[in-house]
C-alpha cells in the first residue's frame, strides 16, 4: 500500500473566496488537489476552475517553465535557449544597470499585480523596484483604482469594509456591480444563500448571481449613479432617512439634498432603464435596514465611475446603514485589517520619497517611447493580454532596444516577447501566507511539493537579481521565514507559521467585526464626507452628481467585458480542459440589435473599434444583456478583447474605464 499524506494550503488566486486546499501526497508525489472540507469557504470543493487548472496545467510539467531562457531569435518567435540561472542574471544585471546609468531607475518599468495573491510572493519583490528606484506600472489602474479614490474621500479608507459575517443580522444585502458566480463562486454558492435577509443585485449583466437574487436591477450601462439618486430620492420621500446618523455622523448631505427633487421614480426609470416598482422595491429593502452593501470591481472601470462610487457610497450615510451589526459597505478588506504590516514587507524605507508612478492606461505610450523607457520587468502578470491598446503594447514590447524581463510559470504572450526568462514557482511549491480581502482571516500558503527544474520562488528570483546588480541593502535578502516569521508577530494575533499550517486558515476575530462602530472614520473631518473638500482641491466636483451617460454613438454598441465563469483574469487561459469548456470566443447581443445588424446567432461576426478588431462568435441572449449592450468576457491568451479597449481612463484615479469602450459589430 502506498504512503498517503496530505498537505494543507491556499488558494492565493484573485478571489474573494481565499478557499482552504488539501494537497493528496502518495509516496511523496501530488496526485490531486482538493478543496478542505473543513474550511468554512470551500467546504470541500474547488471551483470550477481551479479544480481543472490545478490537477492540469500547473502541475504539467510539459507546459511550466523549468530553466532560465535568453531569446536566440526575434522578438514573438519564441525562440529562445537555455542558459543557466548565472548567465540570465548576469545579462539582466548588465542591462538593467545600464538603463539606470543612462535614464536612471525611473527608466526601468515595473509591471506587476495578481498572479498570485500570497503575501510574500505579491509583496517582497517591490524591495527590489523600491531600492533601483524603478516607475511602478500602477497595478490598480487596470482594474479598481477609481473605486479607492472615491472611498478614500468619502471614508477616508477603502480596505475597512464589512465583516461577511455580520451579514446574519442584515435584512437586506445589495450586491452592486460584482459578480460572485464568477468572481467568488463559493460567496455565490453558499454566503449569499444563507444570508437571512432579501439579496438585491444590481448589474447591467443577468448573471447567476443575478438569476438568483430577491430582486435584480438591471440598470443600463453607465447609469449606476442615476441609480443611487433615485434610490435616496425614494428614501427622502418615504422617511426612511437616518437624521440622527445624518447629523452626527455626515458631513454634505446639504449637497446631496439638494439634488434629489429631480431625481423621481419617473425620471430614474427613463434614464437606468429600470422599472419604477422595482426602483421602489429596492429602496424599501435598503431602507428598513439594517443593509449590506457590496461594491464590485467592475463597478467603477467606467468614465464616470468614480463619481457612481461616491453617488452609492451615499446610501448607506442616508440610512445609518453603517457601524452596527447587519450594516455596512465593503469593497476590499486590506491587510491592515489584520495588522499586517505592507510597508515592512515591501520595503517602503527603501524609498523614502515614494516610487515613481504611472497608470496602465499610458504604459503602451511610455514603451514605446526610448527617452523614457529603456527596460520592462513583469511578474505575476501577464500584460501583453492584460493591457489596453494591445496592439500598440506589443508593438512597444518588440522594441529591439527595450530590454523585457520576465518571471513566469509559463510561456505567455508577454514572456514570448522577452529578452530573459526567469522560471517561477508555483503556489503549491513554497510556503507564504494569505491574506483574504473578503473574510477576516489569514491562511498559511503550505509547500507541497518542489518546484520544476530550476524555478524558483518570486522572492528568491528577486534577491538573486538584487545579487547580481551588486546590490547591498540587507532587506533585499532577508529570508523567507524570517518575513513570514515577522509579520505574524507584528499582527498580535499569537500566530506561529507552524500553528498556521497545521490548521490551514485562522479565523482572527470570534465574533464579527463591525466597521467604524465608534462613529469616526479616517477622513479630515472624522465624518462621512458626502461633499468632500479634499475631492474639490483635487479638481473634482465637491459631492457627487446624478451623471448617466447617454446610449451609444450611432451604429455602436457598448461593450462589457467582465470575468467568466472558467478564467481568473487570464491565470488559466493556458488550460487545455478550461480552453476546451471555455470553446470559440464570443461575444453576445439582445436579439434586437442582432435583428437591427442582420446578424444571426452562431455566425462569425467582426467587432471593432477605432484601435483593433476581432472576429468573434455572436451568440443572441434577451436576458443577459439589454438593448444596446454587448457582452464578452475577458481573460483568454492571445489577441482578446483588450485589443478593442482604446485606454481612456476614468474620471477619478487615471484608473480604466474599459466598461466605457464602444464597439461596432459586423457580418464577416
Amino acid at each position: 500500500m502506498s504512503d498517503k499524506t496530505l498537505v494543507k494550503t491556499t488558494c492565493p488566486r484573485d478571489c474573494y473566496d481565499a478557499c482552504g486546499i488539501v494537497v493528496i501526497k502518495r509516496d511523496g508525489k501530488v496526485t490531486k488537489v482538493l478543496g478542505d472540507p473543513e474550511h468554512p469557504v470551500a467546504r470541500g470543493a474547488l471551483c470550477g476552475k481551479c479544480a481543472l487548472a490545478y490537477n492540469g496545467a500547473w502541475r504539467d510539467p510539459a507546459q511550466r517553465l523549468a530553466k532560465p531562457l535568453i531569446r536566440s531569435g526575434p522578438k514573438g518567435s519564441g525562440r529562445f535557449r537555455e542558459a543557466s540561472w548565472d548567465e540570465a542574471l548576469g545579462l539582466a544585471a548588465e542591462r538593467l544597470n545600464a538603463v539606470r546609468a543612462r535614464l536612471g531607475g525611473a527608466g526601468i518599468l515595473n509591471t506587476h499585480y495578481t498572479g498570485t495573491c500570497s503575501l510574500l510572493a505579491g509583496g517582497f519583490p517591490q524591495r527590489f523596484f523600491n531600492a533601483i528606484g524603478a516607475t511602478e506600472v500602477e497595478p490598480d489602474t487596470i482594474c479598481n483604482n477609481a473605486g479607492h479614490v472615491a472611498l478614500r474621500y468619502v471614508l477616508g479608507t477603502s480596505a475597512l469594509g464589512f465583516d461577511p459575517r455580520t451579514a446574519r443580522d442584515a435584512a437586506c444585502v445589495v450586491v452592486w456591480g460584482a459578480n460572485p458566480s464568477a468572481s467568488a463562486p463559493h460567496a455565490h454558492k453558499h454566503w449569499l444563500k444563507e444570508v437571512p435577509g432579501k439579496v438585491v443585485v444590481v448589474d447591467p449583466i443577468r448573471h447567476a448571481t443575478a438569476e438568483a437574487a430577491d430582486l435584480h436591477l438591471q440598470l443600463r450601462p453607465g447609469t449606476d449613479a442615476a441609480l443611487a439618486f433615485t434610490l435616496l430620492h425614494v428614501l427622502a420621500r418615504d422617511g426612511k432617512l437616518d437624521r440622527a446618523f445624518l447629523a452626527w455622523s455626515v458631513l454634505g448631505w446639504n449637497e446631496i439634498a439638494a439634488q434629489l427633487p429631480a431625481c423621481t421614480p419617473d425620471w430614474g426609470a427613463r434614464v437606468t432603464g429600470v422599472p419604477v416598482e422595482q426602483i421602489e422595491q429596492a429602496a424599501a429593502w435598503y431602507g428598513s435596514g439594517p443593509a449590506m452593501l457590496w461594491l464590485g470591481q467592475g463597478l467603477q472601470r467606467q468614465p464616470n465611475g468614480g463619481n457612481a462610487f461616491r453617488a452609492i457610497a451615499c446610501l448607506p450615510a442616508a440610512t445609518g446603514n453603517m457601524g452596527k451589526a447587519g450594516t455596512g459597505l465593503y469593497y476590499l478588506n486590506g491587510g491592515a485589517r489584520r495588522g499586517l504590516d505592507g510597508g515592512y514587507l515591501e520595503g517602503a524605507a527603501l524609498a523614502p520619497e515614494g516610487r515613481p508612478a504611472i497608470s496602465h492606461m499610458d504604459l503602451a505610450e511610455l514603451l514605446a517611447d526610448p527617452a523614457k523607457a529603456g527596460a520592462l520587468v513583469s511578474w505575476n502578470m501577464n500584460v501583453a493580454a492584460s493591457g489596453p491598446r494591445q496592439g500598440e503594447l506589443r508593438q512597444a514590447l518588440a522594441r529591439e532596444d527595450l530590454f523585457v524581463l520576465v518571471a513566469e510559470l509559463f510561456m505567455t504572450d508577454t514572456a514570448r516577447l522577452a529578452d530573459v526568462v526567469l522560471p517561477a514557482a508555483s503556489f503549491l511549491e513554497f510556503d507564504d501566507l494569505v491574506s483574504s480581502y473578503f473574510n477576516l482571516t489569514l491562511s498559511a500558503q503550505a509547500q507541497a511539493e518542489e518546484p520544476p527544474g530550476e524555478a524558483l520562488p518570486n522572492m528568491e528570483i528577486f534577491r538573486r537579481l538584487a545579487r547580481a546588480m551588486k546590490l547591498t541593502q540587507p532587506a533585499l535578502f532577508e529570508s523567507d521565514r524570517a518575513i513570514i516569521d515577522t509579520l505574524l508577530a507584528r499582527s498580535g494575533h499569537g500566530l506561529s507559521f507552524d500553528h498556521l499550517k497545521s490548521v490551514g486558515t485562522a479565523t482572527l476575530y470570534p465574533e464579527p467585526v463591525i466597521a467604524f462602530a465608534t462613529g469616526r472614520y479616517p477622513t479630515p473631518s472624522g465624518r462621512i464626507e458626502l461633499a468632500s473638500p479634499q475631492a474639490a482641491r483635487d479638481g473634482h466636483p465637491l459631492a457627487p452628481l446624478p451623471l448617466a451617460d447617454g446610449p451609444a454613438a450611432a451604429g455602436r454598441l457598448r461593450l462589457l467585458s467582465p470575468a467568466g465563469p472558467w478564467l481568473m483574469n487570464d491565470s488559466y487561459g493556458n488550460d487545455p480542459a478550461i480552453q476546451q469548456r471555455l470553446g470559440a470566443a464570443d461575444i453576445t447581443l439582445h436579439p434586437d440589435d442582432a435583428a437591427r445588424l442582420g446578424l444571426e446567432g452562431g455566425q462569425p461576426v467582426r467587432v471593432a473599434s477605432p484601435v483593433g478588431a476581432l472576429t468573434l462568435t455572436l451568440k443572441i441572449d434577451a436576458s443577459l444583456v439589454t438593448p444596446g449592450t454587448a457582452f464578452a468576457a475577458k481573460g483568454r491568451w492571445g489577441e482578446n478583447v483588450n485589443a478593442l479597449f482604446d485606454g481612456r481612463k476614468s474620471d477619478l484615479g487615471d484608473s480604466t474605464a474599459v466598461h466605457g469602450q464602444e464597439v461596432t459589430v459586423s457580418a464577416l
